[in-house]
């Protein structure tokens, strides 16, 4: 099991769905998943019964997720949040932080139709937003992370690569 984690825009869905074909391994999106089986995006579940009720369907999805035979997982930015996910994280496979600076992050969520349709705006504000993410989360995916590796300035096809050479 590959499991990739980290702040949303640093590229889990693109570089793991990269090492899924490499790998020869089926790739499996957490976000994705979560919004198949609730039949709404994730904007919408925010919207609608907010962040605690979302928090609890990514929880059983990562469960089923992580049963599933070997497979490459993007899992959500916040995924980490739980102590309980983080232990299953820590116990499933081998666990990848993709890392990026702010500003990198901001251009590239800004730049992203996906993210404005189905992901939560931003709620208090880009660059200040983003930076507060990775103050709280850091030491959360540093926790879970075998492997770090920093995304700004590389292909996505040279992060996979990264990847598979340690």
């Amino acid at each position: 099991m590959l499991i990739l984690i980290g702040l949303r825009g640093t590229g889990k869905t693109t570089v793991g769905r990269l090492l899924a074909e490499k790998l020869a391994l089926p790739f499996l999106d957490a976000d994705a998943e979560l919004e198949a089986r609730a039949g709404r995006t994730i904007r919408e579940i925010f919207a609608e019964e907010g962040e605690k009720h979302f928090r609890e369907l990514e929880v059983q999805v990562l469960q089923e997720l992580l049963a599933c035979k070997p497979s490459v997982i993007a899992t959500g930015g916040g995924v980490v949040l739980r102590e309980s996910n983080r232990q299953l994280l820590n116990a499933a496979g081998k666990v990848v932080w993709l890392t990026a600076d702010v500003g990198t992050l901001l251009r590239r969520l800004e730049g992203d139709a996906t993210t404005h349709g189905r992901r939560p705006d931003l709620s208090t504000g880009g660059w200040a937003e983003i930076e507060d993410q990775m103050r709280q989360r850091e030491a959360l995916y540093r926790g879970c992370a075998d492997l770090e590796v920093d995304t700004v300035g590389r292909s996505p096809q040279e992060i996979a690569e990264a990847i598979l050479a340690s």
